[in-house]
This record gives C-alpha cells, sequence and structure tokens, in this order.
C-alpha cells in the first residue's frame, strides 16, 4: 500500500530489525537480516535486481475521457474504496487533497509541430524576451535540406577505413557544394616552438618515469616519486572488472608547511602519464620524424595556465620536449572532441570530402552530427587522426586546443597512521590506495582503459610477471608519481573518534571505509559503533579485502550481493536495516558514510535513505528530503560519490 504522504513512496515491512510503528530511534538488537519470507523486503523480488519505486513502473496510464455523464456514482464508490483503504493503514491528513483524473492529447513532439502551430497564419505572435545559452546547442541546429539544383554535384565520398567508420556520422544529403554557416572560428594558436641554443648541455629524459619539473600539484613542491612496494590483484578471475591494490613508499615524503599529514580517509593525487604507445601513434599520424620526438626545444604559451596544472593565467617559457609535453600534459583520450579541434582538423585537412566532413560538424547544420560524436563512444586524438589522414595540424597548433591533463585521485584504503614494514632499522612507511581499472572497447576492436587505471594497471602487471620469476617489486625500482590530496576531502573531514558510524559503499567506494574501522578498533570505546554495508556483484568474485579489516567481519560488516544469492542492492539492505540508520543519525556525533558510483548506487542509497526518515519519523517526502540535507549541512550525512 503505498504511502499517503507521497505516491513515491513504499513502506518498510516489517522485521527483526525494522518496524515502521516504532520511529523512536533504539538501537537494533540484531544487525543480521532474517531469512525469512515474511521480513523481506518488497523491494527484493526475484523479478528484478533494480529498486523501483512505485510511480516509476506501477503507475497506471492516463484513463481516456469519457464523454458520457453517468460515471458519477462509479467516481464515488471507487473515492469510498481508495479512502476504506487508506484508514485500514494510515491517518489521511483531512487536508490532503485527492488527485483529479485528466486526460492529455499529444500536440507536437518535433520543433516543426511548434513552428506549425505558431505560425502568423494561426494569428499566434511570439516575442524574443531574453536570448540565453543553455549550452546544449540547440541555436546551431539547423537541418541540412537537398537542394534540388546540387542535383548533379559530386556528393561527399566518406573516407574508408574502419576508423572513420566507428565515428558513425549521418551525414545526410552533405555534398562537396553544400552551403554550410555558423561554422565556428579557428582556434587561435596559443604555443609556440623555437629551437634550443646549441651550446645548451643535454638533460638525460626520465619522460617516462617522472613528469617534467613544471608540472607542479603546489608550489614549491614537486610531484613525487613514490616506489612501490608491492601490487596485487583484489578480484578473482571472472570479475566483470579488475581491482588492484598498491603498497606505496612515502618515507621521504617531503614535510608540508603546516605539519601536514596523510589522514584516514584522504586521497591522493597520481600523475598519471598517456600511455607510450598512444603517444607514438599520434607521432606517426602527424608525421613527426622520430628524431625531433625527444629534442630538447623552447616552447613559449601566450595564455591560460597549460602546461602546469594550477598555475597561474599568464605566458610561459619553458625548455622541455614534444615527448614530454604529449605524455605529461595533455589528455589525449579522455574528452570528446570539441568544435574548436574539429574546425582545426579541417584547418589543415587537404582532402576536400575530409574537409567538407569536418566543416559539416563544425556548422550549424551538422549539429545533430555533432552530439552523436560527443555522446557516444570514447573518441580519442589518434581515432580522429586516423579517421581523416589528410589532416595533420603543426603540434603546437594541435597542443593549444587540448585539455590539459589532470591527475586522478585515488582514497587511501588503509589508516596511513599505522602502516609501517620492514625491520626496525630500516621502517618503512606506506600507504594503500585500491583502483579499479574501467574497461571499454575501442575502435580497433581491443580494450581501452582509463589513463590512470590503465597506468596503474600496467605497474600491477610488471610486479606479478616479475613476482613469477622469484622477483619482488622492490628490486624493479618502479615508481607511482603521487602526491598528497590537496582537495578537502568530506570522508576525511567529517571524520570522527566517537559516535556510532554507519559506511555504505559497493564497488571500490569500500576501499576508504577500511582505514575507517581500522582507525575505530584502537578506541576500545568505539570498538562495537560501526557498521559496515558493502554491495558487491559475486562476493566469491569481486569481494574487496575480504578477511582484510582487522575485526571479526560477521560482527561489523554485511556482505550484500546483487548478482548471487538473494540478488539484492546495497539501497535494498539500507531500508532492511532501517532501525540501524534511524538509530545512528539521532545518536550523538552519528554519521553515515556513502561511498561509490553516483549514477546507480548513490542515488539509490539516497532515496532509501529518505524512506527511511518517512517510515521511522513519520513524515512527508519534502520533509525526509529537509531532514538529510540538514543532516549534510550538519556533517552527519557524508556522501562522496563519482
Amino acid at each position: 500500500m503505498p504511502h499517503p504522504q507521497s505516491s513515491e513512496h513504499t513502506c518498510l515491512s516489517e522485521s527483526s530489525t525494522c518496524h515502521p510503528s516504532d520511529p523512536i530511534p533504539k538501537e537494533p538488537i540484531m544487525y543480521r537480516r532474517s531469512s525469512t519470507k515474511s521480513e523481506q523486503s518488497p523491494s527484493s523480488s526475484s523479478q528484478s535486481l533494480v529498486y523501483t519505486s512505485g510511480s516509476d513502473n506501477e503507475a497506471p496510464g492516463t484513463p481516456a475521457t469519457d464523454p458520457q455523464l453517468n460515471s458519477a456514482v462509479d467516481e464515488k464508490s471507487v473515492e469510498a474504496n481508495d479512502r476504506s483503504n487508506d484508514e485500514a493503514n494510515f491517518v489521511v491528513p483531512p487536508t490532503t487533497p485527492r488527485k483529479r483524473r485528466a486526460s492529455t492529447v499529444l500536440i507536437s513532439q518535433s520543433p516543426e509541430d511548434v513552428k506549425r502551430i505558431l505560425s502568423p497564419a494561426r494569428g499566434a505572435e511570439t516575442k524574443e524576451i531574453e536570448k540565453i545559452c543553455c549550452g546544449g546547442g540547440c541555436c546551431f541546429l539547423d537541418t541540412l535540406k537537398e537542394d534540388p539544383t546540387t542535383k548533379a554535384s559530386l556528393p561527399v565520398v566518406v573516407p574508408p577505413g574502419e576508423a572513420f567508420r566507428s565515428l558513425q556520422l549521418q551525414l545526410g544529403p552533405l555534398s562537396l557544394d553544400s552551403q554550410l554557416h555558423k561554422i565556428v572560428d579557428l582556434p587561435p594558436q596559443t604555443v609556440f616552438f623555437k629551437p634550443l641554443a646549441s651550446r645548451a648541455p643535454s638533460v638525460t629524459s626520465t619522460v617516462q618515469q617522472h613528469p617534467p619539473t613544471f608540472v607542479t600539484p603546489h608550489a614549491p613542491y614537486e610531484v613525487f616519486s613514490a616506489k612501490v612496494h608491492h601490487a596485487r590483484e583484489l578480484t578473482k578471475a571472472g570479475a566483470e572488472k579488475r581491482t588492484y591494490h598498491f603498497d606505496l613508499d612515502v618515507t621521504e615524503y617531503p614535510a608540508e608547511s603546516g605539519d601536514v599529514d596523510f589522514v584516514v580517509g584522504g586521497a591522493i593525487g597520481v600523475q598519471a602519464p598517456n600511455s607510450e604507445e598512444l603517444i607514438d601513434d599520434i607521432f606517426d599520424l602527424l608525421n613527426i620524424p622520430k628524431y625531433v620526438r625527444d629534442k630538447q626545444i623552447i616552447m613559449n604559451t601566450t595564455t591560460g595556465r597549460w602546461p602546469t596544472i594550477w598555475g597561474d593565467d599568464k605566458p610561459r617559457e619553458l625548455v622541455t620536449t614534444r615527448r614530454e609535453l604529449l605524455t605529461w600534459c595533455s589528455d589525449v583520450q579522455s574528452y570528446p572532441p570539441t568544435k574548436p579541434l574539429l574546425r582545426l582538423l579541417a584547418e589543415y585537412a587537404t582532402a576536400p570530402n575530409e574537409k567538407k566532413i569536418l566543416l559539416y560538424l563544425s556548422s550549424a547544420q551538422g549539429q545533430a552530427a555533432f552530439c552523436d560524436l560527443r555522446t557516444g563512444p570514447h573518441i580519442t586524438i589518434a581515432q580522429l587522426l586516423s579517421a581523416f589522414p589528410s589532416s595533420q595540424p603543426p603540434l603546437p597548433h594541435l597542443l593549444s586546443v587540448l585539455n590539459t591533463l589532470m591527475p586522478r585521485f585515488y582514497s587511501l584504503s588503509q589508516d596511513p597512521q599505522f602502516s609501517r614494514t620492514g625491520e626496525d632499522d630500516n621502517r618503512r612507511r606506506l600507504i594503500e590506495i585500491a583502483v579499479t581499472v574501467h574497461e571499454t572497447p575501442n575502435w580497433r576492436g581491443g580494450p581501452r582503459t582509463g589513463v590512470g587505471s590503465g597506468f596503474l594497471e600496467r605497474i600491477a602487471r610488471k610486479v606479478q610477471d616479475a613476482e613469477k620469476d622469484g622477483l619482488k617489486a622492490t628490486d624493479l625500482d618502479i615508481r607511482v608519481p603521487m602526491f598528497r590530496g590537496l582537495m578537502a576531502n568530506p570522508l576525511a573531514r567529517e571524520f570522527v573518534t566517537d559516535g556510532p558510524m554507519l559506511l555504505i559503499g559497493a564497488g571500490v567506494g569500500v576501499a576508504p571505509f577500511r582505514g575507517f574501522v581500522q582507525r575505530r578498533l584502537k578506541s576500545a570505546n568505539c570498538a562495537n559503533k560501526v557498521w559496515v554495508l558493502q554491495g558487491v556483484r559475486d562476493s566469491l568474485l569481486d569481494e574487496l579485502y575480504s578477511g582484510e579489516w582487522g575485526v571479526e567481519e560477521a560482527k561489523v560488516k554485511k556482505v550484500v550481493q546483487s548478482r548471487k544469492g538473494e540478488g539484492r542492492y546495497v539501497q535494498e539492505e539500507v531500508r532492511h536495516q532501517a532501525d540501524l540508520v534511524w538509530f545512528i543519525i539521532n545518536a550523538l556525533d552519528g554519521r553515515v558514510f556513502v561511498c561509490g558510483s553516483s549514477k546507480g548506487m548513490g542515488e539509490g542509497v539516497e532515496r532509501a535513505l529518505v524512506d527511511v526518515a518517512m517510515d521511522k519519523g513519520n513524515l512527508r517526502r519534502e520533509e525526509a528530503e529537509k531532514f538529510w540535507a540538514k543532516k549534510k549541512e550538519a556533517g552527519q550525512y557524508i556522501a562522496e560519490t563519482w
């Protein structure tokens, strides 16, 4: 029966850990979920693994309007039945209005329909009050119509090759004679090269091991070269996503002002480079000779922060190499193509058909195709250069329009204050992180990984191959360029040593909570005041850090499997543990932490928490949402999602 206060709410079922009629917060006696059928959440049906509210999939469609006037009796009988059913379960406030049924008529489903309805011939008038760009490119949309006068002209012949076919462009009636307008301007060149004086001393390149000195996180500190002490895979063979664990040696990390240190729940920034194979591929596509790729040059910029990360917006003059700039400073695979980039490729394309297609994507007529290009599969710079081989823009001009390669941040998966290894005379300080590899197919048919996760996976595989040969990671001297996280990580900022704590995480989002539990266990007063809800697909394949929490895990941790067992998501377990959630959030210094993906898990958990507040606190949906908003402002509800 839906809650009378909200059509989007499903009441919590009664169980040994959840009593909707008892809103008084008290610590639950039992934490584990009972296995009886009468205690199962109505949202955990075996027919669906995804929780859905009644309004999403079960709401009836709008009934057709009956032109006859004989529905008064039926209307009254339906209203009486509804009232009796509601009164049997809840007390409906007398001021709650009853929803009125209505019918709808579709009058428009395209811009052409709107123009037809608002045409002057029908007596309609429109007036533009203020022109505001929404950023979606709507103002550039101008469909390319077929011109009968150009039917004899040559159509645009698409370039051959798998790279162009992978773009899946819909060119319509585009021909070499098509008139295009609103083409974006050619982006200005802000990067310039000039040769270095021959008398300058040569410098040994470390381009594959460490970034250049001007790639600094925050002056005067540079990126630290952390030695990999150990690396291993946390997931088992057959898991949908691979997750790796890394031990990094930070014994010699330089002291910073204010005695800043690594903290539980904190993060580090990894300055990951582009892969060497990808950079060589771009050099080859731009026809840059091998003998100049690593040759030192003087680079001048006219504006912007690039190639630094967070430097001042001012002109620069730096000594560097072309390989350094492409490896450490420009992101060549993470961002979708922009119109300035396509316009630049069009400027230097020598083939007429390629130039026309690139200009079409940069124009008003090609807005729809451009949107499809940006919202489709990931497209790299090498893929675009392969799709339009006649376009070989100068590297300085290309660097002027590429995005800056930014560091990737990873949360610490342990309490950094208690991580040491080695003998007493050679104690080393370690920090631990967990990294999940997100893999998608590329245009060549192989796998494509992220910049940071792909870089760390290559390191992990080197360590694994060395261990097979009887070597240790410390014998290889493998380094990870990193620095202490600069962002105010909410997980670390709101961590407290007292008060009950509920940690909700899915996938690699549970990694920082391992450090929380380790820190809590150091205090005898808090040993029994921490609970973990961990969402996994299959506990046999991808349960992270099983048996490594430093405590009898059955007492503090509940593993929720979405692909095995009962097939439930972590948000469904949040509803089932309503008593526990309500006790913690209303306790002194109580905290509820959520960490994981925002699209599925984060949004689902937030809806589940609202449902708990509605039932346990007897609140309307608006009041429940305000309740959690106030808890977030007070630092009691902390969500770190991505």
